[in-house]
């Protein structure tokens, strides 16, 4: 059956619009953290892996962080093991980080690369213990207690050191890496590191295009609930000062601030609750989601692409 004119032209504005992105993204990195409703939504998962797909096909190399907080708490309520949570982080004795090595290690790694691989990827699945990805240490976390120093979390950590060669040797074998966010101190101990955190300093140290962040909100939000497209780093910093930016996205945009003055080019906090986010986020004009530049600059493409 033919196509019709109409549709046809719908077709060919997408690609010429999406044309110039192409051409300033191939050969460039891009870090992508996969979570929230993005992970557990079955269509959501297979646009989200097609995206990453087209995106290797197109001659970028895009590189997938994931997390896995509610699996985890499923498996652990399975096990009759306890939760605790402390500013957000999940308490974690050395039981419950056998959970979150069994689950993020093995269960949703394994499922987003034969996710990957379905939709005729070529993805391969590490966690940062592998090939000494990702050297970690204990997280410090302030106590709000005055008369305590810090709180005593367990085996939550924080990156100290990215392995970059790893990386370098899964890009040039033509792979799609997909990274749990697990990593070890040098006497061999295992830590559970927020993903974030960990898509931020991969992006950092391989000086990526882009980070780009999927959340289950708009983006940034200002007071009255309006998304906030595009914004600089001394915007971001004002945001923070009064207010407008606290909770749950906070820790978001500090990540993403982090990376940017770190030498990413920009990050992006979208959302993931839109089929497709990814590419609409990178190859369109309007995109789905908050850029976070240096400067402020517009979104719109100049002849070599979006700035």
């Amino acid at each position: 059956m033919s196509m019709s004119l109409d549709r046809a032209k719908t077709i060919a504005e997408v690609l010429t619009e999406a044309l110039p992105y192409i051409q300033k993204f191939t050969g460039r990195t891009v870090v992508v953290k996969f979570g929230g409703n993005a992970m557990v939504d079955e269509k959501l998962k297979n646009s989200f892996a097609r995206d990453i797909v087209l995106m290797k096909l197109v001659g970028m190399n895009p590189i997938v962080v994931h997390g896995g907080g509610p699996q985890i708490g499923d498996l652990l309520g399975k096990l009759n093991i306890e939760s605790n949570f402390i500013d957000g982080l999940r308490v974690t004795d050395s039981q419950t980080m056998d959970v979150v090595e069994m689950v993020l290690g093995g269960l949703v790694n394994t499922e987003i690369v034969s996710l990957l691989n379905k939709n005729q990827g070529k993805a391969v699945g590490v966690t940062g213990k592998d090939g000494n990805l990702i050297r970690a240490k204990k997280l410090r976390l302030k106590s709000r207690n005055a008369n305590q120093d810090v709180v005593d979390v367990g085996q939550v950590g924080e990156v100290v050191e990215i392995n970059t060669e790893v990386l370098e040797v899964i890009k040039a074998s033509d792979f799609i890496p997909v990274i749990a966010p697990i990593g070890a101190d040098e006497k061999g101990e295992s830590y559970n590191i927020n993903a974030d955190s960990v898509a931020g300093e991969i992006a950092r140290v391989l000086g990526a295009e882009k980070l780009i962040l999927l959340t289950n909100v708009a983006g940034v939000l200002d007071k009255k609930g309006n998304v906030l497209t595009g914004l600089s780093v001394r915007q971001v910093a004002s945001l923070i000062a009064d207010k407008t930016l606290e909770g749950g996205m906070l820790p978001k945009v500090e990540c993403a601030l982090k990376a940017v003055k770190g030498g990413v080019a920009s990050a992006h906090i979208i959302d993931g609750r839109v089929e497709h986010a990814v590419l609409l986020e990178i190859f369109t004009d309007e995109g789905v989601g908050t850029l976070i530049t240096q400067t402020r600059r517009s979104k719109q493409p100049s002849n070599s692409g979006k700035p």
